[in-house]
């Protein structure tokens, strides 16, 4: 075994995004997905739902792909944790949670746009489906009921200025497409004409809020979702279950930054020439073969990196044994992902 020690110019770091496919089936959308039959007809029925991408109840690799829940300022949707204390409900829980996890405080109230929604739905993606964050630009979701189609987007297509919040960036959710509002280059913001954004896109969380007031509107510029706010049996949750719809149409990737060492070790022709294996010499220290003296060779097949304490920190195995002689130098770039 032989040392050389690394010059500041023998290391380089790089930074490279990575976009993958969200759900476990391999694609950017999902084709099927189904709920729990015990949980829908449960106690979190009226307010949460985790979806599946195939029957829980049947398959068993069924896993959890994403989460819907419909929160309410008011705690209208789900019935009161004691009828005695007006507003206060796992639906009013749901509204205070999220607001509290996007902006830090259960203080400040949904604004999309300039209008301020009571009542929100949500969709949280399971965390173990995507690696950093949501992919910008790839959200799409189609909702449709009674006849009624709509496609809404995150505009980081057409932002020019990045929004932060306490959860980290945001992005408004429009009417259009692949981050970009419908008729954007004629002017159009693809908001709804006076309840403001459809909702926001929080990509570093891998949350989406829907403007239920919004949604709640009546066709051609929302879906008349709700089927009201004041009773536990509202159904509102399942309502937009329902409206979610399959394919191609709804879709969402995920984004990793891979940050990457690249470590280059150079072989010049005088060194590492001679094998360091204790067959190679006698017991007195003299090398057993005559060509070893005058025109040695060695095998490289293994590259170590060590740090100053000479503890072994990685290993590079090369693809095949590189010959090495006083005629040949080498260059080994060794890569290093993070």
């Amino acid at each position: 075994m032989s040392f050389k020690r690394l010059d500041a110019e023998d290391i380089s770091i790089s930074a490279e995004a990575v976009v993958t496919p969200l759900w476990s089936t391999g694609l950017p959308y999902l084709t099927t997905f189904f709920t729990s039959s015990q949980q829908v007809s449960g106690p979190s029925g009226p307010y949460y739902y985790e979806v599946y991408q195939t029957d829980p109840l049947i398959a068993a690799n069924a896993t959890v792909q994403f989460a819907i829940a419909y929160g309410d300022q008011q705690g209208s949707g789900s019935a009161p944790y004691n009828s005695a204390v007006v507003g206060k409900s796992p639906s009013s829980t749901i509204y205070g949670q999220y607001r509290n996890l996007v902006f830090g405080n259960e203080d400040t109230d949904f604004t999309f746009g300039t209008v301020t929604s009571p009542y929100i739905y949500a969709i949280s993606v399971d965390r173990s489906r995507y690696r950093e964050k949501l992919f910008p630009g790839t959200f799409n979701l189609k909702l449709t009921i009674a006849g009624a189609t709509l496609l809404l987007t995150d505009n980081s297509v057409d932002t020019t200025t990045l929004s932060y919040v306490d959860a980290g960036r945001v992005y408004d959710i429009v009417s259009g497409s692949n981050g970009s509002a419908y008729n954007s280059g004629t002017g159009g913001t693809g908001f709804h004409p006076t309840l403001g954004s459809y909702g926001k896109f929080l990509p570093d969380v891998g949350i989406v809020i829907l403007n239920g007031k919004a949604l709640d509107s009546a066709s051609p510029n929302g879906l008349a979702l709700s089927t009201g706010r004041t009773s536990a049996n509202d159904l509102n949750l399942n309502k937009f279950y329902n409206a979610i719809n399959l394919g191609a149409s709804s879709s969402l990737q995920s984004e990793e930054t891979v940050s990457s060492n690249y470590v280059f070790v150079r072989v010049r022709n005088s060194e590492f020439n001679y094998s360091t294996n204790p067959s190679n010499t006698t017991g007195s220290g003299e090398l057993r073969h005559d060509v070893m003296i005058n025109t040695p060779q060695a095998y490289m097949t293994t590259v170590g990196l060590y740090n100053d304490s000479n503890d072994l920190l990685a290993v590079a195995k090369l693809s095949k044994p590189l010959l090495k002689d006083f005629t040949k130098e080498a260059l080994v770039r060794i890569k290093l992902d993070y």
